[in-house]
């Protein structure tokens, strides 16, 4: 921006205040929101009726004693004219030599239909909000740094209405969510962020240290094992929506803080607790958008249910030919991938369970493109998760899948066994030991808890993000994050005020 034009707004600022004007006044008392008066305008018209809006100014044009602006607020936009004739001389080039693109103003006036038939406030007086002292971007709609947009999303949200649209569509979700889970009796809890042991997902977790218990803490990577010992409390029907925290990449798919939603249900049957699932996401759906079909790229995603429903084995066999219930060493494992002639890279995988898991990923994850649940993950990837009653290599799982990426990862029977929960974290630590990284911490207090009983339960947890992103058709996380995680840049300080106001 141009060091000139912000020089020359601390001057019009300089002046308001010479003049004894507050440029930036506690309050002014609003009658109709624009969306209000653009509604009701015959209605104002045929009263004779007086309003006062407020706003941004968005765009002014000035034709001799004659000043059109654009003014917008949280409702919409509409213009105000400002005739010199009206308000008077002095008044008029007030704001004319002070007013700028990206001030705050609230204009007080009656209906004015202009000679273009345009809907317009016809202002008798105006009052200055908020002095702009920086400009809006130039041309904002046609620049293509996204890095740009991230980082100043207030900019983003003043000049792309589409941005605005995306994330009230956003709050419309959760809201939504939270309606649907009231009604239907479950309570709304909260859980610890800091954690003296990182549990609930396997993950690297973010460390920090609390200086009064000299100790080491760190950021959740899920709310889940604390939910769990809130039923074993004695509550039944329970969902946390909240900040989870991981330190790991950063793509398209993924951002280092993220919002889930984690749910458990006591004595939940599977059919129901699934149904009651599909069932959730086809209300959010529908609440926002209006229908089931929704603009996915050059396609779209069919939320109509009942949704596809395939094993983890046979979405595997069926994207490229490989049973894993016939592999059972790493070296098998390379051989099948060998003669199926797929190229996968297991850098860093420890264990079967991790080597399954990337051979999911990579071939069967990466073609589903409809709603589809995947059932009967391998044991070793769901520590958490009771084994399948019918084949104990399975654990009672389903996820989720849609465009490639998971949306849901649930239980539809938790494990709730305190001795086979501690083997499962025996294995996982023995991994942790072997160098991986994600591997699940040992929960001493966790499994204190389960050893006063924990009810048959099923729990679920949802990516507020990742499904904001394809109802939205967003290509990327950051685009349904207000503020992503971004690597910081060094920002040069501003110019020195006392030199700024003596050249004013």
């Amino acid at each position: 921006m141009s060091g000139d034009e912000k020089l020359m707004r601390r001057t019009r600022l300089a002046s308001l205040r010479e003049q004894g004007i507050e440029p930036y006044p506690a309050e002014l008392e609003r009658t109709h929101t624009i969306a209000k008066v653009v509604g009701q305008f015959a209605e104002l018209e045929t009263a004779g009726a007086s309003v006062t809006i407020v706003g941004r100014v968005k765009a002014l044009r000035q034709m001799g004693g004659l000043t059109f602006i654009r003014l917008v607020d949280g409702t919409g936009d509409m213009q105000v004219v400002l005739k010199e004739d009206q308000v008077g001389a002095e008044q008029y080039q007030l704001f004319i030599n002070h007013a700028d693109v990206g001030d705050f103003f609230g204009f007080t006036g009656g209906m004015y239909i202009t000679q273009k038939g345009e809907r317009s406030v016809l202002a008798g007086t105006f009052t200055i909000l908020a002095k702009a002292l920086s400009p809006l971007p130039d041309k904002w709609s046609g620049l293509q740094d996204v890095e740009l947009r991230y980082r100043h999303r207030e900019l983003d949200l003043i000049s792309n209405p589409e941005v605005r649209k995306r994330f009230e569509v956003r709050s419309k979700i959760v809201s939504t969510m939270r309606r649907f889970l009231d009604e239907r009796g479950f309570m709304e809890v909260e859980t610890p962020i800091l954690q003296p042991i990182p549990g609930g997902a396997s993950a690297r977790p973010f460390v920090t240290h609390h200086n009064a218990l000299d100790a080491e803490l760190y950021l959740r990577i899920a709310p889940e094992l604390y939910l769990k010992r809130l039923v074993v409390g004695g509550f039944e029907k329970i969902y946390e929506i909240g900040r989870c925290f991981r330190n790991e990449g950063i793509d398209y798919a993924h951002n280092p803080e993220f919002t889930m939603m984690e749910l458990y249900w006591a004595y939940a049957d599977k059919n129901s607790f699934v149904a009651m699932l599909e069932e959730l996401v086809v209300t959010i759906v529908d609440a926002s958008f209006g229908g089931l079909v929704v603009p996915y790229g050059e396609g779209t995603i069919d939320f109509t249910a009942p949704w596809k429903k395939v094993t983890f084995r046979q979405a595997i066999i069926d994207a490229c030919g490989i049973d894993i219930d016939t592999i059972h060493s790493s070296a098998e494992l390379f051989v099948a991938i060998k003669a199926a002639k797929l190229k996968i890279d297991f850098k860093g995988c420890v264990g079967m369970g991790e080597f399954y898991d990337q051979l999911y990923k990579k071939t069967a994850r990466a073609v589903i493109t409809q709603p589809t649940w995947v059932f009967d993950y391998p044991i070793e990837l769901k520590p958490l998760a009771k084994a399948n009653p019918a084949d104990p290599t399975k654990s009672s799982s389903v996820q989720l899948v849609v465009q490639g990426a998971e949306i849901i990862n649930a239980y539809y029977y938790e494990l709730n066994d305190p001795l086979d929960q501690r083997a499962r974290f025996e294995e996982q630590q023995a991994l942790r030991e072997q160098g991986s990284e994600e591997a699940q911490w040992m929960d001493e207090d966790f499994l204190s808890a389960l050893e006063h009983a924990m009810p048959p339960t099923s729990g679920v947890g949802i990516g507020i993000d990742r499904l904001v992103a394809f109802l939205t058709n967003s290509p990327s996380l950051k685009e349904v994050i207000l503020f992503p995680t971004l690597k910081p840049v060094k920002v040069s300080p501003p110019p020195d005020m006392g030199e700024l106001e003596g050249a004013l």
